[in-house]
């Protein structure tokens, strides 16, 4: 497999995911609980983003086949999709957007909802995991995908469990730099989707 699609990869489903913008929320709907609560919830949350995405990147493109969508056209798509992303995170909209869906009073474990629903598994990792099975279509393009989601998904873990320390360590100021930093790094690599897309249909070189 070729290294450069795996940077691609891991770039990608790291930047999507955002540990580091989702470890405050984390802190916040973990507020009051004890290491080991939180140390359940965070795995629990990382292995059920890891089971749906799993399912996405195995059984995906034979859903958009079934319904008559082609993988050139879900790039595209995809890589609107990617790109507005980018733009909520350039403009700080993606994180109030997060902090929306993360008030959490009336869900005492937030482990499934909303932490790996919708905001580990959202629209833009299921997108991302589908684009890039079909990038590197074949068992082992599958398989390399996989082992680079699970790898984001475990540093996810292992933020979770340095939360407090992170947080305390960047600041507010540094998660708003990284995360524009990220933000501009996805928006090049959507525009790469749509191109890909575009070439797909004979439209780009």
């Amino acid at each position: 497999m070729d290294t450069a699609f795996l940077i691609t990869t891991f770039v990608t489903l790291f930047i999507i995911v955002d540990p580091i913008a989702l470890t405050p929320m984390f802190v916040a709907l973990t507020r009051g609980l004890t290491p080991a609560q939180r140390r359940t919830i965070g795995l629990r949350a990382c292995l059920a983003a890891a089971a749906i995405l799993t399912v996405f990147a195995l059984a995906g493109e034979a859903v958009l086949n079934f319904i008559g969508i082609s993988m050139p056209a879900f790039r595209i798509a995809g890589g609107i999709l990617l790109f507005l992303t980018a733009l909520e995170m350039l403009f700080e909209r993606r994180s109030q957007r997060r902090e929306d869906q993360a008030d959490l009073d009336d869900f005492p474990d937030p482990s499934i909802f909303p932490l790996a629903i919708p905001l580990l598994a959202g629209p833009g990792a299921i997108a991302s995991v589908i684009l890039l099975v079909g990038e590197a279509p074949g068992y082992v393009g599958t398989i390399s995908v996989l082992g680079v989601l699970f790898a984001v998904l475990a540093i996810v873990f292992v933020f979770f469990l340095s939360a407090g320390l992170l947080e305390r360590g960047l600041g507010k100021t540094g998660i708003n730099i990284v995360t524009r930093l990220f933000g501009m790094l996805l928006a090049a690599l959507a525009v790469q989707f749509v191109l890909d897309g575009l070439r797909g249909f004979g439209i780009a070189g």
